[in-house]
């Protein structure tokens, strides 16, 4: 039986355009038939997700190293520049107290320079009637033996312990113990002394060491020893005039 195609171009282009369709059943049964042990491919597929999952690390942690790589040259350079900073800060404040302590010694010195005048100004006008001094003078470190000068020029100034670096402003001062020596006729004038003593804003811890009954001229007597601490009271109590002397 013979047929005669009446339009040729079609069948073809059927064909072509079934040609393009891609048939995935038929692919995975394919690849089904070829692959013939599963844990293979396990494997293999496994292999490529870990190679992935590597790649995804290293990328990461590069990035991971660039950014603090980069925060610890800002560090550094921070660093720098603060050590800088606190070094003038440390050697500016040396200078202030190195200053601070020469003034300090000045002033424990000029306040020091009356010590003698206050006290025997004090013991004159608190010395009662029929009462005497025999003996006037201080017990333990003489004054102005522990005042410590500044460091000379040239050396470092001695750091203080309380922290790295500081001078110690403070200057020490002597304690001034006074002892005096009298004989009085009345021994209710010493105990009155005493008390007037303790009362000066000068003088302190007044303390009657040794009493005993003598004779001066037949005329019976109490001779006494007392020793005070001399106190350093209060600038606003002191009253300094300049001195002046008339000349005719």
């Amino acid at each position: 039986m013979i047929q005669i195609n009446l339009l040729p171009g079609a069948r073809k282009k059927a064909k072509r355009g079934g040609g393009k369709r891609l048939d995935f059943s038929a692919v995975a049964s394919s690849l089904s038939d070829r692959v013939k042990d599963r844990w293979l491919a396990a494997a293999v597929v496994c292999g490529i997700v870990g190679l992935g999952a590597v790649g995804a690390m290293y990328f990461i942690q590069s990035r991971t190293e660039s950014r603090l790589a980069d925060r610890e040259q800002r560090g550094l350079a921070d660093s720098t520049r603060y050590a800088a900073v606190l070094k003038e800060q440390v050697h500016l404040e040396a200078k202030r107290d190195t200053l601070l302590r020469q003034l300090n010694i000045i002033k424990a010195i000029d306040g020091d320079r009356f010590v003698w005048p206050h006290v025997l100004e004090e013991v004159s006008s608190a010395l009662p009637p029929y009462t005497w001094l025999t003996g006037l003078g201080y017990t333990g470190t003489p004054q102005g033996q522990n005042i410590v000068t500044a460091a000379p020029p040239g050396e470092p100034p001695k750091p203080a312990s309380k922290k790295k670096g500081a001078v110690d402003t403070d200057i020490p001062l002597d304690t001034v113990h006074v002892r005096l020596t009298g004989r009085t006729v009345d021994i209710q004038a010493l105990t009155r002394f005493m008390s007037d003593l303790e009362a000066s804003p000068f003088l302190g811890q007044v303390t009657l060491d040794d009493s005993k009954q003598e004779l001066d001229n037949g005329i019976p007597v109490t001779d006494f020893q007392l020793t005070m601490l001399y106190t350093r009271p209060d600038s606003s109590i002191i009253h300094r005039v300049p001195l002046k002397v008339s000349v005719k």
